[in-house]
């Protein structure tokens, strides 16, 4: 069930990442095509059509330094086998340790952090969704106060999933909800603790005390559970996301990255960016609405789908 499960979301992914396959790899395969030999121009024409396919400049350069060492080692002559290459050197960039899952399996607080608009909300449900479906006690924590948009929007998912949820009139204090929520979760056993947080960007300092706060409380309430800070990004911002991130980097000890609309957008190259860049690990990534359309992220799978044959993803449909 579970391999069914896994090549269903493949086959989502290689349509998803259709529009990004598009705007990357036809690029990048055409200068594999035309040049007869690995020249210091076949690097250039690579370089640049890396850079504008939302790779960024400091990724492109690490990727294409790498390639230049991996294809003098290799003794690669012809321009056709650098693909294979270039592609090991993706998933390399991405590769992330099975070990960064390992609060799924204990008992976790979760505090989802992103700008409005992101599809934070979305995220958290359907995270609670699967979480209940693997078992386990999940509770939300309703602490973006300032939208009752979130909070109404909360507690529908929180219906979905069939999960507890702790919530309050929209503009109450969000650490009181933390406070709440982390006693309830103390009380009831629960496994994990997802909590909602505001998202506004703009007004960093603000964001940053609200944060700091909720971190005290959690720290001094429940100091024995591990914590996870995610952040959500929408890849159809694509630069813009990984500007994000560094702010948010800058206030909070982001510990992973959720990657939403990945299926809507020609920027998904975005995702190997972000990891090479921020250091941080995509951990999760959303091709569609549906709750099993978040899944983990896999290196291996995101970059077979990315470079996939057109035939491939004729197949896949």
């Amino acid at each position: 069930m579970e391999e069914k499960k896994k090549k269903g979301f493949f086959k989502k992914l290689v349509s998803g990442l259709s529009k990004t396959r598009n705007n990357i790899v036809e690029s990048v395969d055409n200068i594999f095509s035309s040049f007869s030999s690995i020249d210091e121009e076949f690097y250039e024409e690579l370089e640049e059509t890396l850079i504008v396919s939302d790779l960024g400049v400091d990724t492109t350069l690490k990727i294409i330094e790498n390639l230049k060492e991996k294809v003098k080692e290799n003794k690669v002559k012809d321009p056709q086998d650098v693909k294979q290459l270039l592609m090991e050197e993706i998933k390399n960039l991405l590769k992330i340790e099975e070990t960064e899952y390992a609060f799924e399996n204990k008992k976790s607080v979760i505090l989802v952090i992103g700008v409005n608009g992101v599809g934070k909300t979305t995220t958290i449900g359907k995270l609670a969704h699967q979480f209940k479906q693997d078992k386990k006690k999940v509770i939300l924590a309703a602490a973006d106060t300032f939208r009752a948009a979130a909070i109404d929007q909360l507690i529908e998912w929180a219906n979905r999933a069939n999960v507890e949820i702790i919530a309050q009139q929209a503009n109450s204090d969000p650490g009181a909800v933390v406070y709440d929520a982390v006693a309830a979760a103390k009380s009831r056993k629960a496994d994990i603790l997802i909590c909602d947080t505001a998202g506004r960007l703009h007004n960093k300092k603000n964001l940053m005390e609200e944060l700091r706060k909720i971190n005290k409380i959690i720290e001094r309430e429940y100091g024995e559970v591990h914590k996870e800070t995610l952040l959500v990004l929408d890849s159809t911002t694509g630069q813009n996301a990984l500007q994000q991130a560094k702010q948010f980097k800058e206030i909070a000890n982001i510990t992973g990255i959720v990657l939403t609309k990945l299926d809507g957008t020609a920027k998904g190259g975005i995702a190997i960016a972000i990891q090479s860049e921020l250091q941080v690990p995509v951990k999760y990534i959303g091709v569609g609405e549906g709750v099993e359309d978040l899944q983990k992220f896999d290196a291996e799978s995101f970059v077979e789908a990315l470079f996939a044959k057109e035939d491939e993803e004729a197949e896949s449909l």
